[in-house]
């Protein structure tokens, strides 16, 4: 027992004289092991946040906008069916009838395709079935106000109260539901993001701690130049972690810039589109109903509400501080926000002329104002605004479209660049100790 002892003592008193191949193993080990740990976690961290911006570019985005879009199609859905409600019967105006049931038609074309895209996310499946549900029964009311000749101002009221009471409620849930998603899709990427930092950051530097140690360490204890193998992993390292931190901030940002300039703003637009053709269609329904005061009263809090946000009504939705807030920003279309106001004054002046028109006994002339295509009639002057929001609109979608590619381009190609650097750098260690371990053979 006495021998074993003391042959342990002798032994660990080796170990840790700086003189022994023990200490320069120890330090060759403890360099290949973090550099392997480094290699490992950034690589996987650079291919879940790859895998990230992919989710968000292609589904979480893509999900959003659908649903967006799904709630508009559904509001100019309603307009038209107002416009073909009050068009009906009246030879001078068949233009702007078959105009309407084209335009009808293609909404609702875009209606179900959006249903379709809905469909692929598993979460929302049950919500989408609801919604198909609703609008199955809204299209019935459609074709029976269609087919119902003098009756058909009662269906067309069951028709656009099943859209605001049931249809549009069951798509704002759905497109607030995917807006939530891209939320949380955002937030695990920069969750990861903040530990791929973390690691590149803290191992790194530990990395490079023990590759200068170890360099320092040799030339002292065995009085030569240093290591070109060690001065090599030590470049690559800095090589690597520089960049690797450089990309994940750049990245981010520019997807952070995107989303806060442009998706954010593209789906308040979408919003808005959809507010301003719901308050358009209230001119349609005022002349409808017989001048229901309740469709005047639904224009102008729809129409405050663009100018100046807050609540749209009790079955409309709503856009934080109107168009301003969602047309202002980065200089992204020929439009700025003070000439989508006054476009939108514009047909809000042709409203009242048109309530006007109706009160004072002069339809015809009312539902001229209303289909005429000329500048200063509510059909042009609506087109003429929507023309802007569907430009500034547009540019939104195209900015972070580019953006999510830079994103994607800068990325391109990481979760193996720390494979193939660090992998020297691990080959490099034992390379620039084999001769030292030699000299004690």
């Amino acid at each position: 027992m006495p021998a074993v002892i003391e042959a342990t003592r002798t032994i660990a008193r080796r170990a840790v004289r700086p003189e022994t191949p023990a200490r320069l193993r120890l330090w060759a080990t403890l360099t290949v092991l973090t550099a392997v740990a480094l290699l490992v976690s950034l690589s996987l961290l650079m291919a879940r946040v790859q895998q990230q911006v992919r989710i968000i570019g292609d589904e979480a985005a893509p999900q959003a906008a659908t649903a967006a879009d799904l709630y508009f199609a559904l509001s100019d859905m309603d307009a038209q069916v107002a416009r073909m409600v009050l068009t009906a019967d009246r030879d001078e105006l068949a233009g702007s009838q078959i105009d309407a049931l084209g335009t009808y038609q293609e909404r609702s074309r875009q209606v179900d395709a959006d249903v379709q895209k809905a469909l692929s996310a598993e979460s929302d499946h049950d919500r989408v079935l609801e919604l198909m549900g609703h609008l199955a029964t809204y299209r019935e009311r459609v074709w029976q106000t269609l087919t119902a000749g003098d009756a058909a101002a009662g269906y067309y009221t069951q028709a656009t109260n099943v859209l605001h009471l049931d249809l549009l409620p069951a798509a704002k849930d759905l497109r607030d539901s995917s807006t939530e998603r891209l939320s949380q899709a955002y937030a695990r990427k920069s969750a990861t993001e903040g530990w791929a930092v973390t690691v590149a950051v803290g191992l790194g530097a530990a990395l490079l701690i023990l590759l200068v140690a170890l360099q320092v360490w040799l030339a002292r204890r065995f009085r030569r130049v240093f290591s070109p193998a060690l001065l090599t992993a030590t470049a690559l390292t800095v090589a690597l972690i520089i960049p690797a931190v450089a990309v994940l901030t750049l990245q981010a940002s520019r997807l952070s810039e995107a989303r806060d300039d442009s998706l954010t703003p593209f789906l308040a637009l979408s919003r808005a589109r959809a507010i301003s053709y719901d308050a358009a269609a209230d001119t349609s329904r005022f002349l409808i109903s017989d001048n229901l005061a309740y469709y005047d009263d639904d224009f102008k809090r729809k129409s405050t509400c663009l100018a100046a946000g807050g609540s749209c009504g009790p079955t409309a939705d709503e856009i934080e501080g109107g168009l301003p807030s969602v047309v202002g920003g980065p200089d992204v279309s020929p439009f700025d926000r003070d000439q989508v106001l006054t476009r939108w004054q514009a047909y809000r002046t042709d409203h009242e002329r048109i309530v006007g028109l109706a009160r004072g006994g002069k339809e015809e002339e009312a539902v001229g104002a209303l289909t005429g295509i000329r500048r200063g009639d509510a059909s042009f002057d609506f087109a003429y605004f929507d023309a802007a929001v569907a430009d500034i609109t547009a540019a939104r979608s195209t900015e972070f479209d580019q953006a999510l590619s830079d994103a994607k381009l800068v990325l391109t190609g990481w979760p193996w660049i720390p494979v193939a650097v660090l992998g020297l750098v691990i080959f490099l260690v034992p390379l620039a100790v084999r001769r030292r371990f030699a000299e004690y053979r």
